[in-house]
């Protein structure tokens, strides 16, 4: 073996949490801080006002649980999130609409024959317009955010990773590492997996067997038929769909010249790639927004171009 085929794979240290708010004073952020800071400024005006009327021992009492609740709320996490941050997502949720509607114009309630009422003049609440961030697609095959500039899709295929030497895994993350270097705007990785049916397959070719031209090849393409409907019982077999979306807020141009240097770069990494026309991107944002729906066929070019994921030993796809 060579000796760059003895080098040894590269590691690094990355950590649990990238995005961590930087530590101010006393080991807490700068929200944390600020949370403390108007508390005790709170508590503090209460007590001049009160201090000829309440005793200290007493007003010392009643500050105990209102400075445990605002460390507390300081400090405290949930779900990856800070406390104060989720409770406030929490009421926002509260308050928010509980239904979302496509509509073009304002929303007209209901006729007064339907029984929209939970009880005397208690109405229901009126749904609430669905307002999606695209607003549509361009001839480039790029997504319009509005005041938020434009996001160019890109389909990318997958790369077997762990049968790689070593050398060559330090290659692809090398190339990985350039293109995440070159990137001067947001970007994200989107993988969804879909159930794939193999029974409509086995259908077909089982439908055709018999047109074949030789008796041998009949029984080769029954076989394969009978093959594939096994394994469609015995194993839930799942393709992984990679989709790179790059945005950038200044013209559509910076935006398709950033969807190409991204086709480019993710090549050097062996990664088929390819930036998505109008009717790619539209389908994947159709099945984005509903993914319990059956998978739209992609057109010959992506298909062309992006190749198909390899299958695992479970039947999913090697990132």
């Amino acid at each position: 073996m060579s000796r760059r085929g003895d080098e040894a794979p590269l590691r690094a240290r990355v950590p649990a949490d990238v995005e961590r708010a930087d530590r101010i004073a006393f080991g807490l952020t700068a929200r944390q801080l600020v949370i403390l800071t108007v508390t005790g400024l709170v508590l503090y005006a209460a007590w001049t006002a009160l201090v000829s009327v309440v005793p200290p021992l007493v007003f010392a009492a009643c500050c105990v649980p209102i400075l445990g609740a605002a460390f507390f709320l300081a400090v405290g996490r949930r779900d990856g999130i800070s406390l104060d941050r989720w409770l406030l997502t929490a009421l926002r949720h509260r308050r928010s609409p509980r239904q979302l509607v496509p509509s073009e114009g304002p929303i007209t309630p209901a006729p007064a024959w339907i029984a929209t009422t939970r009880g005397p003049g208690d109405r229901l609440p009126l749904p609430a317009p669905l307002r999606l961030p695209a607003k549509g697609i361009t001839a480039d095959g790029l997504i319009d955010l509005g005041p938020d500039g434009t996001t160019g899709l890109v389909a990318a295929s997958t790369v077997a990773f762990g049968l790689r030497t070593p050398a060559e895994q330090n290659g692809l993350v090398a190339g990985f590492a350039r293109w995440l270097h070159s990137l001067d705007g947001p970007a994200q990785i989107l993988v969804r997996a879909q159930r794939v049916d193999l029974t409509h397959v086995a259908d077909r070719i089982s439908a055709h067997a018999p047109s074949l031209p030789d008796p041998a090849l009949e029984d080769a393409a029954m076989s394969h038929a009978a093959f594939l409907e096994e394994v469609a019982t015995r194993r839930e077999l799942l393709h992984r769909h990679v989709t790179v979306a790059v945005r950038n807020t200044r013209s559509p141009a910076n935006t398709t010249h950033q969807a190409a240097e991204t086709v480019r770069a993710l090549s050097g990494c062996e990664v088929a790639a390819t930036a998505l026309d109008p009717a790619d991107a539209a389908a994947t944002l159709a099945g984005a927004l509903n993914p319990s729906a059956p998978p739209l066929p992609p057109s010959p070019s992506a298909l062309t171009s992006a190749g198909r994921p390899v299958p695992d030993s479970d039947g999913s796809d090697q990132l």
